[in-house]
This record gives structure tokens, C-alpha cells and sequence, in this order.
């Protein structure tokens, strides 16, 4: 049972490990899409 726990944590430390270095070279694009919102006039402090 021991061997088999220690292969376990391996794989699990692994899968976290390539999952970090996957999200730090996956180069995500930028958004596109142009947002504008018209804010009341109410909504500023005078």
C-alpha cells in the first residue's frame, strides 16, 4: 500500500506541477471587443 500511495502523490504532484507550467506559457489573446458604457451624471460627487 505504501508504493502505491507513493505513486499517487507523484502523479498528483506532476499533474499540478504541468498544469502550472501549462497556464504560464499559454499565451491567452487579448479581448477585442470594445465596451462603452454611459454613466449617469448622478453618479459623481459635486
Amino acid at each position: 500500500m505504501g508504493r502505491l500511495s507513493f505513486f499517487l502523490v507523484v502523479i498528483v504532484l506532476g499533474a499540478i506541477v504541468a498544469g502550472g507550467i501549462f497556464l504560464t506559457t499559454w499565451e491567452i489573446p487579448a479581448p477585442t471587443q470594445t465596451v462603452e458604457k454611459v454613466i449617469p451624471n448622478d453618479r459623481f460627487a459635486e
